[in-house]
C-alpha cells in the first residue's frame, strides 16, 4: 500500500468513526441555534462515493494556489466551523479539523475587513472558507432538489472549492458573542436572502453593515445567502479537493 493510499484510508476510516459517533451534542443554553434538514441519503453512504469521485475538469491557466490559514494572519478573526461538528444542516461532521483557509489575496482582504469593523465594535466570525470538492458533492447529493439553490452543483464546483469564498457573520468585541441576523446560518428559507425585508430592524442593519464592509474590500454577496461572500478573483483559481490535513504539506507557507 502506498503512503497516499494509506493516508486516504486513514482519513476515510476517521470520518466514518466521526459519523458513527455523531449523536446530538449537549450544548450551552446560550449556544446559537442551527438549521437542519433530513438528508436525502445518509451522509455515511454518500461519503465513500464523494471521496471516490473526480472533480470536474477545467480548461485554461490558473493562478498558483496559496491557501493561508485566516487566524494566522489575524487571531482576532474568530472561528465557528460548523462542519467540524454535528451542529450543521446535515447534523454530522464533514471536516476532521475546525480550520479556515483562503487564497492569500482573499485572506488579506478579509483581514482589512476585520480591522475596519473593529472601529465600530464588531469582528468577523467565520463558519466556513475553503471547502474540499468532495464535501460540495456530499452537500448536493444529501440536499433535497427543492433546496438546491442553497448548495453548489459539484458539476460546476463551488467558489469555496477555489478558496475564494467565505461564510461568516459578526460578533461584538465587547462580549465576543455572535450578533442576531435575519436568519440562522445555512437556513434554507427566504430569510437567508440578502434582500429579505422582514423581521426586526437591528438584524437587517447588521446584515447590511457586514455587506458594506465586505464589498469595500472586493467581496460580493451570494444572491441566496447573506453570509456567503465571494472574492473578486475567484475565477483565477482552480477547483481543489485537498483535505485540511494535506494543505500544510502542499504549501509550507500556509501559516505565515
Amino acid at each position: 500500500m502506498t503512503l497516499a493510499r494509506a493516508l486516504s484510508s486513514w482519513f476515510f476510516a476517521a470520518l466514518l468513526l466521526a459519523l458513527a459517533a455523531a449523536v446530538p451534542q449537549r450544548v450551552a443554553a446560550d449556544a446559537p441555534a442551527f438549521f437542519h434538514i433530513q438528508p436525502v441519503r445518509p451522509v455515511a453512504e454518500l461519503l465513500p462515493i464523494a471521496l471516490a469521485a473526480t472533480p470536474p475538469a477545467e480548461a485554461g491557466e490558473f493562478s498558483k494556489s496559496d491557501l493561508v490559514e485566516l487566524t494566522s494572519l489575524d487571531p482576532t478573526i474568530k472561528l465557528d466551523i460548523r462542519y467540524a461538528t454535528t451542529r450543521n444542516f446535515l447534523g454530522t461532521p464533514l471536516y476532521s479539523q475546525a480550520r479556515a483557509f483562503m487564497q492569500r489575496p482573499a485572506a488579506q482582504a478579509l483581514v482589512r475587513v476585520q480591522r475596519s469593523l473593529a472601529k465600530q465594535g464588531y469582528g468577523l466570525l467565520v463558519h466556513d472558507a475553503y471547502r474540499p470538492w468532495y464535501v460540495t458533492k456530499i452537500f448536493w447529493d444529501a440536499t433535497p432538489a427543492d433546496k438546491h439553490e442553497f448548495v453548489a452543483d459539484p458539476a460546476a464546483g463551488s467558489r469555496h472549492n477555489r478558496g475564494c469564498a467565505v461564510d461568516l457573520t459578526l460578533y461584538t468585541l465587547s462580549d465576543s458573542k455572535a450578533v442576531e441576523m435575519p436568519s440562522l446560518y445555512d437556513e434554507m428559507s427566504e430569510r437567508a436572502y440578502p434582500t429579505y425585508a422582514g423581521g426586526p430592524d437591528e438584524p437587517r442593519r447588521l446584515r447590511e453593515l457586514l455587506r458594506r464592509h465586505m464589498e469595500a474590500e472586493g467581496f460580493s454577496v451570494y444572491q441566496s445567502e447573506w453570509w456567503h461572500f465571494d472574492y473578486r478573483d475567484w475565477k483565477s483559481y482552480a477547483i481543489q479537493n485537498a483535505r485540511f490535513e494535506d494543505i500544510a504539506s502542499m504549501n509550507p507557507t500556509t501559516r505565515h
